[in-house]
Order: structure tokens, then C-alpha cells, then sequence
């Protein structure tokens, strides 16, 4: 165990269509990066957004928006108190899961927050991402995650991303033990090693890399404070203090 990831927390947002208990293949490649982290001492958190009742829509509370019920104030609590996020999603016709575009859609809609330096919410927090699926798409569905997520603040390290796809069409699923009721050898797609190695490389560096940044308190806030600008104190060539 490395003592320095004691106190890092991470949050994994399995973005899978079914809802508890049913079995999600998402979750089973995503019980590698939560196995290896509970191993280093992680305080790992494991939640399905489908779940709980999120409304469409890019407001903080949609309640205020006319919905009788709003579940992501609370949801966005766990998330914004991890260090590390990681969401899994299926791929669907070759995109991430409508779950996923939901949750980001959500992560959108705080973005506009503070933390304590001034600068938006999510910076300081890294964010990764594990795809499943038995069609096309893993790096395609990762590029578009990822994006959001540094779009929004999130820091993301070094090869953030992972994922397994079967053969194209009908098939197993990842972790499935029987297929057109005859038992496989193996769960399918747990021994792949090129997946395997993905998983624990996105794994540990994102420890790493929220490590670093909570070792040293995040980013300065010298040149990318929203209370700064607010304030005038503008990062340009006409204010003596940036110079």
C-alpha cells in the first residue's frame, strides 16, 4: 500500500442503464480501478445515477425550474467531495449512455461554482473514464468525456482511459460467464491483458496525478481566479500586477 493515497476519495459514477441490483457489465470492468484503489486505502464511493431521479436539464436544483423532485443536489455533494471521478458508461450505437451525457449535463450545470480560492469548482479534481460494450466506440466515447471534463475544470492525467469492446455484434458481455446458455471458460474479456494494463495504468495515474494536486492545495489561483477578474484584477498587458 502506498501511504500517500491514504487520503485521497473517489467517487465512480457507473452511468449503466439498469438500475440496482441488476447485474451491469460496466461495473464489473470498473471493479478493477475500484479493487486497486480500495487496496491503496482509497475511500472509494460507487453510485448508479440511474438510480436516483436527475431531471433533464443544465440547472444546479431543477426543482426551481418547475420539476417536483430533483435528486443532484445531493448526488453532486458526494461527487464534489471526491478527489477523483470516474465515470463508466456502455456504449450504445456508438455513443456513451444517455445516463452519462445526463451526468455531465449536471457536472455543467455547477460549473459556474466557486471553491475556496475563487476559481471554478472543479478544479484540483481529476477525472477519468471506462467504457464497455460489444460495438465500436471505446476511444470515441472516452474523447468526448474527457473533454468535458477538462472543459469543466476536471484535471485529467496521462492515459485517463480505458475500456474493452467483444467481437462486433451478439456476443458476451464483459464478465459474463455463459453465452446462448452454454458456460464459457472464462468471464469474458477478464483476462485481456491490453485491458487489464489500461485499467490499472488510468488507475494509478489518477492517484497520482490528485495526490499531487492535494498535496500542494490544488492550482494557485494566480491568473485563473473568476473572483479576481470580478474583482478587475484582469490578467493583461494593462494591469501592472500580472506584468
Amino acid at each position: 500500500m502506498n501511504s500517500s493515497f491514504k487520503d485521497v476519495k473517489a467517487v465512480f459514477l457507473n452511468c449503466t442503464l439498469k438500475k440496482s441490483p441488476r447485474k451491469s457489465h460496466t461495473r464489473s470492468l470498473m471493479n478493477i480501478s475500484i479493487d486497486l484503489m480500495k487496496k491503496e486505502g482509497v475511500e472509494v464511493e460507487i453510485i448508479r445515477p440511474v438510480d436516483y431521479h436527475l431531471p433533464v436539464g443544465v440547472q444546479p436544483d431543477m426543482v426551481e425550474e418547475g420539476e417536483k423532485r430533483d435528486d443532484w443536489p445531493s448526488l453532486y455533494e458526494k461527487i464534489i467531495s471526491a478527489d477523483i471521478l470516474v465515470l463508466g458508461t456502455p456504449i450504445w450505437l456508438g455513443e456513451r449512455s444517455s445516463v452519462a451525457s445526463k451526468v455531465i449535463e449536471r457536472l455543467y450545470a455547477m460549473s459556474g461554482y466557486h471553491n475556496d480560492k475563487g476559481q471554478y469548482v472543479y478544479y484540483g479534481k481529476v477525472g477519468g473514464c471506462l467504457i464497455t460494450g460489444n460495438e465500436d466506440g471505446v476511444k470515441h466515447c472516452s474523447m468526448g468525456i474527457l473533454f468535458a471534463l477538462q472543459h469543466l475544470g476536471y484535471s485529467i492525467p496521462p492515459q485517463a482511459d480505458a475500456g474493452w469492446i467483444g467481437e462486433v455484434g451478439p456476443g458476451p458481455s464483459y464478465g459474463d460467464t455463459e453465452w446462448g446458455g452454454e458456460k464459457l471458460d472464462e468471464p469474458a474479456g477478464v483476462n485481456t491483458e491490453f485491458t487489464n494494463r489500461n485499467t490499472t495504468f488510468m488507475t494509478y495515474n489518477l492517484l497520482h496525478l490528485a495526490n499531487m494536486l492535494k498535496s500542494n492545495g490544488g492550482y494557485p489561483a494566480y491568473g485563473n481566479s473568476r473572483k479576481d477578474w470580478d474583482a478587475g484584477k484582469r490578467w493583461n498587458f494593462e494591469n501592472p500586477e500580472y506584468r
